[in-house]
């Protein structure tokens, strides 16, 4: 049975940065460490990690949000594609990524629930410290 993720991440960033950086080919690159596709407009494809990871913008709200169209190498074949839901806001010292991840395979769910912590929140907030 599919199950959903929920978490929050504060940065070190305004929500406006934020956005822009998981939005940006070569900031999300350089905060992941590998090559990114993806852009701010729906439609546009989403791939990362090696391929480990793909699916398609399906909605952006400047500054505010971003809803994907997701599926991991590690889904089951007749799994349906998940919806990951990333929306900006700001706190007192920078801002908040608040995640829902909906339709994750319970076959996946925990690599993938640990995969945001150990591959974004991270190296994001390593990425925004070594930037100042």
């Amino acid at each position: 049975m599919p199950r959903t993720i929920i978490q929050a991440a504060s940065l070190p960033a305004p929500p406006e940065r934020l956005w822009a950086m998981y939005l940006s080919v070569d900031e999300h690159a350089a905060l992941t460490g590998f090559p990114v596709t993806i852009a701010p407009r729906a439609g546009a494809e989403f791939r990362a990690f090696n391929g480990a990871i793909w699916g398609s913008i399906l909605d952006v709200v400047v500054n505010r949000l971003v809803v994907q169209q997701w599926r991991s190498k590690n889904f089951p074949q007749n799994a349906l594609d998940s919806t990951l839901v990333l929306s900006f806001w700001p706190e007192a010292t920078g801002g908040r990524i608040e995640l829902v991840h909906a339709n994750v395979p319970e076959e996946d769910f925990a690599g993938v629930s640990e995969g945001w912590a150990k591959f974004y929140w991270n190296p994001w907030r390593a990425y925004l410290e070594r930037a100042g």
